[in-house]
């Protein structure tokens, strides 16, 4: 495999006021492209922060963000979305969809703020929704769907671009335990196909479908194991989550 992303001693600091906040400290990490990655850790742990930078929705403080071969970490905003259109596809816990679009035109979003034209547009947007499973669903609008299936849809919308990385943050966090394991069925489908895939989760159960699970806390990275290891370290212990075992 080759590196797609390369953290180099990345910190990075909020301030409110008098109160200044190190949401992430000294971090470095190193992930090769295909890589399926879960991200695991408390609240305050660094979680989003360290998306927010994968995602090149902000720069680190100080150190290195290099994300295939360009260093990334102090570009301005009009190059950081240029990347983002580009390269990256995110997924959100609230699917973001825009209630008066229907399934196809939610999809084809990132395609016309790239300039794509309209028949262009429309004919990789049924693409990525038939690839996600949703052919009959194109024409309906987000509250004709159920809420695994609008996930489908912003699966189908972040990846509508050929990005080399999806992003997901809590990707199944709304959704109920059987709409959840088919999402992470199709992040690992798409895993399996080359893509890169990093998500953010709480869900314990998620997180071990991953060959990669990285745990943070307190904006450090404390483990950088496969979820079979970390399982394996949770039967040895006799719990039944890595989590209460930190």
């Amino acid at each position: 495999m080759t590196t797609l992303i390369e953290l180099d001693s990345i910190a990075k600091r909020y301030r409110t006021g008098p109160i200044e906040v190190l949401a992430l400290r000294d971090l470095t990490l190193t992930i090769d492209r295909g890589e399926l990655i879960a991200i695991i850790g408390p609240s305050g742990s660094g979680k989003t922060t360290l998306l927010d930078i994968l995602g090149c929705l902000s720069n680190p403080t100080t150190g290195r963000y290099r994300l295939d071969g360009a260093d990334v970490s102090a570009l301005d905003e009009e190059a950081l979305a240029a990347i983002r259109n580009r390269m990256i596809g995110f997924v959100f816990q609230t699917f973001q969809l825009l209630p008066r679009h229907t399934a196809l035109q939610n999809v084809a979003l990132p395609l016309l703020y790239a300039g794509v034209g309209r028949q262009e547009r429309e004919r990789r947007a049924a693409e990525a929704l038939e690839g996600v499973g949703l052919a009959d669903r194109m024409a309906h609008h987000p509250n004709q769907l159920s809420g695994g299936q609008q996930q489908r849809v912003a699966i189908a919308r972040a990846l509508v671009t050929g990005p080399s990385l999806i992003l997901a943050d809590e990707p199944t966090g709304n959704l109920d335990s059987t709409s959840g394991r088919e999402i992470m069925q199709l992040l690992t489908s798409l895993h399996r196909r080359g893509t890169t895939v990093i998500l953010v989760t709480h869900n314990q159960e998620i997180a071990d479908q991953a060959p990669r699970v990285i745990a943070l806390r307190d904006g450090r990275i404390v483990e950088d194991r496969t979820a079979a290891t970390v399982n394996a370290g949770a039967r040895i212990m006799g719990q039944g989550s890595w989590e209460q075992n930190r």
